[in-house]
């Protein structure tokens, strides 16, 4: 990407479309959540090798337990059991991995999974890479009100002195930066509680493209897209009228 670019530090993406990429196909649903995990390393990789500093992957919100419990399962063993292994294979590209979201319903085998990988690559120097699971942006929100809060009550914090800056430093770590572009694959358009407060002037591009089927080139084109947006966050280019 050229240095002379407005391109984008923080991508999130919404990875959407994985069942019903296996649905097209004849298949399971889950053999689409396979195929989507296996899309995830590709993804990561070209994204560090294009210089994007943090990227913010939904893998599965606070509403995706209302799915049918098999499905859930499923889900859960894949994130164990193959998804973050997987990322493990990126230590040599020096990526950062976090994992986002409330851990308390994720079983116990899987929340030391998480810690383990964390542990491995917390002195990593490359791309830091966000993995949302049980992830609500309004949770989150709440989550850290909930802080603020007890602050307050403690006599830590005066009512007053709660500012935009104090609540984001009560966001979930890591992810709490601002996010530059959202991409959802999948063909919806619409952002599904994710990360409410740190897309308030990210740019939204909306793609067809299923998740398994979201290419090196289909990332190139959603970011070049962005590089030609004219991001003004509310106020006037020089020389512009009002």
């Amino acid at each position: 990407m050229s240095e002379t670019r407005n391109c984008p530090r923080h991508v999130a993406i919404i990875l959407d479309g994985n069942g019903r990429w296996a649905e097209h196909r004849g298949r399971e649903r889950t053999f689409g959540h396979q195929a989507g995990a296996e899309n995830v390393k590709t993804i990561v990789r070209e994204a560090g090798h294009m210089g994007i500093e943090r990227l913010t992957l939904y893998a599965f919100s606070t509403e995706n337990w209302k799915r049918p419990q098999p499905e859930v399962n499923f889900l859960m063993a894949l994130f164990k059991d193959y998804l973050l292994q997987q990322l493990r294979d990126l230590m040599a590209d020096g990526v950062q991995l976090h994992v986002v979201g409330d851990r308390r319903r994720l079983s116990e085998g899987l929340r030391k999974e998480i810690e383990s990988c964390e542990a491995d690559t917390r002195d990593n120097r490359g791309l830091i890479l966000n993995v949302a699971i049980n992830y609500g942006g309004r949770d989150e929100i709440v989550h850290a009100a909930r802080q603020l809060a007890a602050d307050v009550q403690a006599g830590k914090l005066a009512p007053e002195d709660i500012t935009e800056e104090t609540l984001q430093s009560r966001l979930y770590p890591s992810d709490a930066a601002d996010v530059d572009l959202l991409i959802r694959t999948g063909g919806e358009s619409r952002i599904s509680n994710f990360l409410l407060w740190q897309i308030s002037y990210s740019e939204l591009y909306f793609t067809p493209v299923l998740w398994p089927d979201f290419t090196v080139e289909e990332l190139h084109r959603a970011v070049d897209w962005f590089c030609r947006r004219d991001r003004r966050f509310g106020g006037l280019n020089e020389g512009e009228a009002q």
